[in-house]
């Protein structure tokens, strides 16, 4: 599946509920299925900066596809790192850096955080962003 073809399927997903508690609700769940980080990686250099939670991520790349595992000690900073995570994960780097990024606003999710959350998740963008920037230079 391509990044576009998760993300429509993450849109239809959240399309399926009536309000924002049952849609957060969701993202708590999607929070508990996430790839969930080797506590090795869970290290200073592995934290996003810009999140009011602490966020782990931590990536690797195999066959030329990057792989990221995460986690957060907020369940729905947790949730959204899944999201993202879903996207973005076992993806050709090149694709990562030239992802559109709108299903956020499609979902609705962007205008139902706090601004400091809404900061936290430009933030993990910009880092899975990083991470395939590195892979992709590692690949050139």
């Amino acid at each position: 599946m391509t990044i576009e073809d998760v993300q429509n399927e993450i849109i239809d997903e959240f399309a399926m509920f009536e309000d924002w508690e049952e849609r957060y609700q969701y993202m708590i769940d999607l929070g508990k299925d996430l790839p969930i980080i080797d506590e090795k990686y869970k290290t200073e250099d592995n934290i996003i900066k810009g999140c009011q939670s602490k966020v782990w991520v931590h990536a690797n790349m195999v066959d030329n596809k990057v792989n990221f595992t995460a986690d957060s000690d907020a369940i729905i900073t947790k949730g959204i790192i899944a999201i993202l995570i879903r996207a973005f994960s076992n993806q050709h780097p090149e694709a990562i850096i030239n992802a559109n990024t709108d299903f956020i606003d499609k979902i609705g999710l962007k205008e139902h955080l706090s601004p400091t959350r809404a900061n936290g998740l430009v933030s993990m963008i910009k880092q899975l962003k990083l991470y395939a920037i590195a892979y992709q230079t590692q690949l050139n």
